[in-house]
């Protein structure tokens, strides 16, 4: 569905997004995470077309972005929702779906049907003749998302769809997301809500202005970070780690309180051996487990690590 590379963007002496290679597949909800100043609204705006890149390419929903003659046909492809929604706030709910449903030169039935199905999917259906100057902030954002989708686009972009809301009016549209997920739509969304990422995106991409990494949070931290295996004991001792230690000679083993911390490679295969070792040195086992690092620990550690020297 995206297919880019080494996409660059300057303004001036600013390069403010380098060299970027990704690949988005269909149906896919892809996260770009990064902290303000990384890009990734730059990078939203060229794989739509929005503004020029500087240098690379990138082909999208089958358009080469740049090329004049896809330049209408990847607009038909694509829905975007913006960081500023941009609503007509006198109009009503109906008129601002219609007005854009219009502009994409919609067959009128079709536009009306699709206005219906999504205003009723955002829970908006009864206040569909409301002006939108009366609506909360969580369902103006949801009227937005569905002005994105009214010509039923395969791709949709999605800058920060959760920024300055209340938690009421996130949760609203972090439910929206997830039943958008249900359609099977590709959908490439910024966010700085790492809890938003790690629940509704199957892969995310992390980017400095160049792209530091991609795949899934389980990929990212097995990758940072390798596998540990957790050994909660009655009484941790340092002649428990030992007996670890002489099984995996080639292991790291730590003690944290009655914690025992086991670098593992194959924790099917070594977690039996970890145990039998304890057992066999009369270490008592209360729980053994293979805890998995949060997507923000993996965020801050690769951003730290790129962070420029003061």
């Amino acid at each position: 569905m995206i297919h880019a590379e080494h996409l660059t963007k300057r303004f001036g002496e600013l390069t403010a997004v380098e060299q970027v290679s990704l690949d988005v597949e269909e149906g896919e909800v892809f996260g770009f995470l990064g902290p303000n100043g990384a890009g990734k609204t730059t990078t939203i705006r060229m794989l739509s077309g929005l503004i020029s890149k500087t240098s690379g390419t990138a082909v999208v929903a089958g358009c080469e972005v740049g090329k004049e003659a896809d330049a209408l046909r990847l607009r038909q492809q694509i829905g975007i929702l913006p960081e500023n929604v941009g609503l007509y706030e006198g109009s009503s709910a109906y008129q601002n779906l219609e007005y854009f449903g219009r502009l994409y030169r919609m067959e009128t039935a079709t536009m009306r049907k699709n206005i219906e199905r999504l205003l009723r999917m955002m829970d908006l259906w009864e206040k569909k003749d409301v002006p939108v100057e009366t609506f909360s902030k969580g369902m103006k954002q949801k009227l937005a998302i569905a002005r994105a989708l009214v010509h039923d686009p395969i791709l949709l972009f999605l800058d920060e769809p959760t920024a300055n809301l209340d938690p009421e009016a996130a949760k609203m549209v972090r439910e929206t997301l997830l039943e958008l997920r249900k359609e099977n739509r590709t959908i490439f969304l910024n966010t700085h809500n790492l809890d938003e990422a790690q629940r509704v995106c199957d892969r995310v991409g992390i980017l400095r202005t160049r792209l530091l990494t991609v795949g899934t949070p389980q990929e990212l931290q097995t990758k940072l970070f390798g596998h540990q295996t957790v050994v909660r004991l009655e009484l941790a001792t340092e002649g428990l780690a030992a007996a670890v230690r002489r099984r995996l000679p080639s292991r790291r083993v730590e003690i944290v309180g009655n914690d025992l911390l086991v670098e593992v490679v194959d924790p099917d295969r070594e977690n039996p051996e970890i145990a039998d070792a304890l057992l066999a040195a009369g270490g008592r086992i209360r729980e053994l487990s293979q805890p998995g690092l949060s997507l923000e620990e993996v965020y801050l550690k690769l951003i730290h690590e790129e962070a420029p020297a003061a």
